[in-house]
């Protein structure tokens, strides 16, 4: 993400938090359940810039859940261009995502900021650089939707997506279990699909 400075690029989940309090996090990107609270951890850092975002990480709706929108990856996309427009303000910069586990609307945060700030930047690209990043990445589904359409991909950034969950289906036996256990069997047959 050289267009903003950020040279330092970190997706974790909650749990994971103090241990990025002491590598200067200069913007966070918070992802949280609407009823979970703020993580402590914050606490610990060095003063940063920070967004939170609330809703659920699902991918179909469900009652008494918040689906993610197209008005919340608008919201991803409005911290994007921030980390822009102040890009004159600093040298340097470490970005920091995380979600409850690090692994999905987290991962799907980051894509859609790295799609946005490399619009012809290749989508397997993106996401073989996501999966550097954050190696059991397993980004939303509903999400990349979103980012697609609203970023004019044309729906590269989907069919990417679902080469990346082939990749990691391929690559980790647990993730086919794991994500169907948590309700994403139809990304799970996207990726075996692909």
């Amino acid at each position: 993400m050289k267009p903003v400075s950020i040279s330092l690029l970190t997706i974790c989940g909650i749990d994971e938090l103090p241990t990025h309090q002491a590598r200067s996090v200069s913007h966070v990107l918070s992802v949280l359940d609407p009823e979970r609270p703020d993580p402590d951890a914050f606490a610990a850092y060095a003063p940063h810039e920070r967004t939170i975002l609330r809703f659920h990480d699902i991918i179909e709706e469900l009652p008494g859940q918040m689906a993610p929108t197209s008005a919340h990856v608008e919201e991803v996309l409005a911290f994007g261009e921030g980390l822009k427009n102040t890009v004159d303000a600093r040298k340097d910069g470490h970005l920091l995502v995380h979600c409850h586990m690090g692994v999905s609307r987290s991962t799907a945060a980051m894509l859609t900021l790295m799609a946005q700030t490399q619009p012809d930047a290749n989508e397997d690209e993106l996401f073989a650089t996501l999966r550097a990043i954050r190696p059991i990445a397993w980004p939303n589904s509903r999400m990349i939707a979103f980012a697609d359409d609203l970023l004019g991909r044309d729906g590269k950034l989907t069919a990417a997506l679902n080469r990346h969950y082939r990749y990691q289906l391929e690559h980790d036996d647990h993730f086919d279990e794991w994500m169907t256990s948590l309700g994403r069997a139809r990304e799970v047959a996207l990726g075996k699909a692909a």
